[in-house]
């Protein structure tokens, strides 16, 4: 074992040294990737189309490229799929990743490159093993099996040859051969549409295996270890793999979800790494477990910049990474290797600290509620739920909320108020209690809900509406959305899915 970790040491030795690089010369990394992007740019139609050409000045490069989000992307997207080469990008795009989102969002088809693949996505796994192994130089968490619960592969043809499908089936598919032998389960069964069934084969075939690291989805992965519990007969994760050592996690807060994994994990040496990866890329990584802090990743052939949202329709005041200060909240926009050019995926970060630059993902751009000027968003969400949990014993499963609009409320014509509609795998004290610790601490971490409620003045109480605790789950099964990368729209701007959920719980309950 002391061996097979330092030549794992000595195999990570260089990358290291690179990413120590970008940390204390992040401007000079980023100029690198500019000029590399545009020397690509001039070599397609979108660069013809809006004049990039090699060493353009970065003041003139905003005044000719447009910011795009996904309508502006999509029909150059339609030109792909249909034949055309060079569209966005010199080199051929070879998949398109079928962005889910949350479970009220339409689906984007991002184009994913051969160089994008590689520059990025199936870079940033092998940096986590880095970081992890440097961090942890005597640790065995690279020494066994990864499980690693993605989506399904489906091919969907419109008349061309680029398959289509989650980017964690892309990836799984892709992955080199030493990964694929260190990998669980089989692509066979890893690739599976049907999500009980893949639950099903997993619970089958992996508990033999010495499983010491897994990776995916907080919300998917405890429904998969409890069915193996269940499948199994022991009682926590640890009877089954006693080398297990390590969870990469993304695509969704973890804070919710920790009390739990502590549950079916009881160990001091089990650790939790935050990830930042998307459809369009990979872009962080903790370098610490049990943090939501993560370095951004500089040399992955991806420009970044930053719009501050609370200059959203403001795009002048866009600005690259020197330009960021701590503690602001910025959409964050890309010009990468899979051809997308300033786009705006829709994610908002804050940065923690510029020396190196670290951040903390914040939520979506879209994904907030602001019915009444409150202006909450994931991050505050999040924290509010981790406190009132604390504050009452509770333990969270899933929740989701939306206004209650104006007029809605008997009596109260002018005021409006908020609706949690939560599950929970440990009921708290009252649910009385757990709403008036939500309150309190959406007032502490948000000054605009505090202004709101104080005095009632604008928002009454908050609802919290407790449904069963796999009533969630069981609208998935029902819409055919189970598992992958499928995701709970924690904030609504509207009722429509707090409606339908409520709805579909009362009749689950035969009410």
């Amino acid at each position: 074992m002391k061996l097979i970790n330092q030549l794992l040491q000595l195999y990570f030795a260089p990358r290291l040294r690179e990413i120590d690089y970008f940390r204390r010369h992040p401007h000079e990394v980023q100029q690198q990737q500019y000029a590399r992007l545009l020397k690509a740019g001039e070599r397609t139609a979108f660069g013809r189309e809006h004049g990039i050409y090699a060493g353009m000045p970065y003041e003139e490069f905003c005044r000719r490229v447009p910011v795009m989000e996904y309508a502006d992307l999509a029909p150059y997207v339609e030109r792909i799929r249909g034949g055309e080469k060079r569209v966005t990008w010199p080199g051929k795009v070879g998949w398109f990743a079928k962005s889910s989102g949350t479970t009220s969002a339409a689906a984007k088809l991002i184009p994913l490159t051969r160089e994008g693949l590689h520059d990025s996505h199936l870079r940033g796994p092998l940096d986590v093993a880095a970081l992890y192994t440097h961090l942890y130089p005597n640790g065995g968490a690279y020494l066994g099996k990864t499980l690693i619960l993605g989506g399904s592969k489906k091919l969907e043809r419109r008349g061309d040859t680029i398959p289509i499908g989650d980017l964690s089936s892309i990836l799984i598919d892709n992955t080199p051969a030493l990964g694929g032998l260190l990998r669980e389960p089989h692509k066979n069964i890893a690739l599976l549409a049907d999500f009980d069934e893949k639950v099903r084969l997993i619970c089958e075939k992996v508990p033999s295996k010495d499983v010491r690291a897994f990776a995916g989805v907080p919300s998917w992965n405890l429904v998969m270890m409890q069915r193996i519990l269940d499948y199994t007969g022991k009682s926590n994760i640890l009877e089954v793999w006693p080398n297990l050592e390590l969870f990469v996690h993304g695509g969704m807060s973890f804070k919710p979800y920790k009390a739990q994994f502590a549950k079916l994990i009881p160990s001091e040496n089990m650790k939790y790494m935050e990830t930042y990866n998307a459809s369009e890329g990979f872009f962080g990584i903790a370098e610490e477990p049990y943090t939501d802090e993560m370095l951004l990743m500089l040399d992955y052939n991806c420009f970044y910049e930053f719009l501050p949202t609370d200059f959203a329709d403001d795009h002048s005041r866009i600005v690259p990474l020197e330009g960021v200060e701590v503690g602001r909240n910025y959409a964050l926009i890309i010009t990468s290797s899979n051809g997308l050019w300033r786009y705006m995926m829709g994610d908002t970060i804050t940065f923690t600290s510029t020396t190196p630059y670290k951040f903390r993902f914040t939520g979506r751009t879209k994904l907030f509620v602001n019915a009444f000027g409150e202006e909450i968003i994931i991050d505050n969400a999040e924290k509010a739920v981790e406190m009132a949990c604390k504050a009452t014993g509770a333990e969270i499963r899933e929740y989701t909320m939306a206004p209650i609009f104006m007029g809605e409320i008997d009596g109260q014509s002018a005021k409006g108020a908020h609706e949690w509609v939560v599950s929970f795998y440990r009921e708290p004290s009252s649910i009385q209690a757990f709403t008036e610790a939500l309150d309190g601490a959406l007032r502490e971490v948000n000054t605009d809900y505090a202004a709101k409620r104080n005095n009632n003045f604008t928002l009454l109480m908050p609802t919290v509406t407790q449904v069963a605790p796999d009533t969630f789950e069981a609208l998935l099964r029902s819409e055919g959305r189970l598992g992958g990368q499928i995701k709970i729209p924690r904030l609504n701007s509207d009722r429509t899915y707090v409606e339908r959920l409520k709805a579909f719980d009362k009749e689950r309950q035969g009410e």
